[in-house]
């Protein structure tokens, strides 16, 4: 896994990544009530506003780490939000991607690099 500083994680498996938000960005949210997916087949730039969270505390948007295509939403996350809260480093999952440009990832931090990043 690699993370970005807004606190998403990336699993790439060859040209496929699938994207996600930390346990710590989960832990900052608080309890997840709600969340709006894109649609399969959306191609998108990176920093677009591509999910939207809503919990008790807060709506936040989760942006798209890098430019391509959203091959797969996790359509679970629609029926059951807590999801999130209870697994967002696995289950959790927002969406799957095919990746325009791979080397706009070059950049993104490992676990180490991104548990320093939170101190």
């Amino acid at each position: 896994m690699i993370f970005t500083e807004e606190h998403e994680w990336l699993r790439v498996e060859g040209d496929e990544i699938t994207v996600g938000i930390t346990i710590h960005a989960a832990e900052q949210l608080g309890d997840v009530v709600f969340v709006e997916l894109p649609s399969d087949g959306v191609t998108v730039s990176k920093d677009d506003e591509v999910v939207v969270i809503e919990s008790v505390k807060a709506a936040s948007d989760i942006l798209a780490p890098i430019d391509g295509e959203i091959i797969e939403v996790n359509g679970a996350l629609t029926d059951n939000p807590g999801m999130v809260n209870d697994d967002p480093q696995g289950d959790a999952w927002f969406f799957k991607m095919k990746a325009s440009d791979p080397s706009q990832m070059d950049d993104f931090m490992d676990e180490a690099a991104y548990q320093k990043f939170i101190g």
